[in-house]
Order: C-alpha cells, then sequence, then structure tokens
C-alpha cells in the first residue's frame, strides 16, 4: 500500500475532501491485503493492540469493503452473519434463528477521519446485510466512536466493557 504524502495528509486534515471517493466490496486476496494494512495502522500501530490478535476467524468468511480516496485505500470495515451460538458464517450462508449482521473492524486513515469516509463503508456493510435477508446489525464500538455509530443509527445495548485493552460499548440497529 502506497503511503500518504505530507502534503495530501494536511490537505485532508483541514477538510478538503480527495478529489475522487469510491467504496466497494473487497474483491480478492490483494484487496484483503489492504484492509489488513489499514487496520494494522490503525489498531495496532495508533492504539497498541497486539498484532497476533488483530486478525481472526472471522476474516475468513466476512465481506469486507474498502473506501478509495485518489486511489488510496482510506477506510475499510467488515460484517459477518454472527450466530446466536458466538460463531461467525458467510452472509449468504443459511439463516438460523437469531442470526444477526455484525460489523466490524472498522478504521479510517487519520488523515481521512471526520470526512464521511466511515459512513459510506457503514451504509455498504449494511447493505450487504440487508441483501442478506438480516434485518439487524450489532457492533462493538470504541468507546470514543460511539456517537459516530449513534448517528448512524446504532444505540447502546448494555455496559462498557474492555476488548483488546480499549474500552469498548455494545451497539445494536434495525436495518
Amino acid at each position: 500500500m502506497k503511503s500518504l504524502g505530507r502534503s495530501r495528509q494536511a490537505a485532508w486534515g483541514q477538510g478538503s475532501p480527495p478529489a475522487k471517493v469510491a467504496v466497494a466490496r473487497a474483491a480478492g486476496e490483494e484487496d484483503f491485503r489492504q484492509a489488513l494494512a489499514l487496520r494494522v495502522r490503525v489498531f495496532c500501530d495508533e492504539q497498541g493492540v497486539p498484532r497476533e490478535i488483530e486478525r481472526d476467524d472471522a476474516d475468513e468468511v466476512a465481506t469486507h469493503a474498502l473506501a478509495y480516496a485518489d486511489g488510496e485505500v482510506v477506510a475499510t470495515g467488515r460484517v459477518v452473519r454472527a450466530r446466536s451460538d458466538g460463531s461467525f458464517a458467510r452472509l449468504l450462508a443459511a439463516e438460523l434463528p437469531g442470526d444477526e449482521a455484525r460489523v466490524g473492524r472498522m478504521a479510517v486513515a487519520s488523515a481521512a477521519r471526520r470526512q464521511g469516509f466511515g459512513e459510506a463503508i457503514i451504509r455498504l456493510l449494511e447493505a450487504e446485510a440487508k441483501a442478506a435477508g438480516l434485518t439487524r446489525a450489532s457492533l462493538h464500538a470504541q468507546l470514543h466512536a460511539e456517537g459516530f455509530y449513534a448517528r448512524q443509527g446504532y444505540l447502546r445495548v448494555g455496559p462498557e466493557f474492555d476488548e483488546a485493552g480499549i474500552v469498548h460499548v455494545a451497539m445494536r440497529k434495525e436495518l
């Protein structure tokens, strides 16, 4: 993945959105590699999450989304079918009672935050979940991002908890 140039970072940091923006499902291994590289930058390098726990089994069955600005991957997220027994399946797997969409691994490059990329990613993930017949989505929001998810229609459902050394809250939304 190419790194962001300082001039582009400065412009984005001042609220100037990039000229071209595109959001799409990850289409193969290279897209996933780019998503993972951004997740490592945001979660591990910036937030201190251990690299060995950043990737998990859900990655293999998840639908991943990427947002691009001027050809650079600037945001990513994933969605899976969450089973009531705690397991995960592909969105198009056979439906079981209690299934819901689980949004996760939402990451936006620091220079691209607060410019609508996260909202574009979550809209795409929710659309994928709806297309798979799911009617509810849940997620674990880092406490500092609770307001972002609330603006997307998610409601807090439960107390704060620790996940990967970061305070989170469970949130849910009817799709």
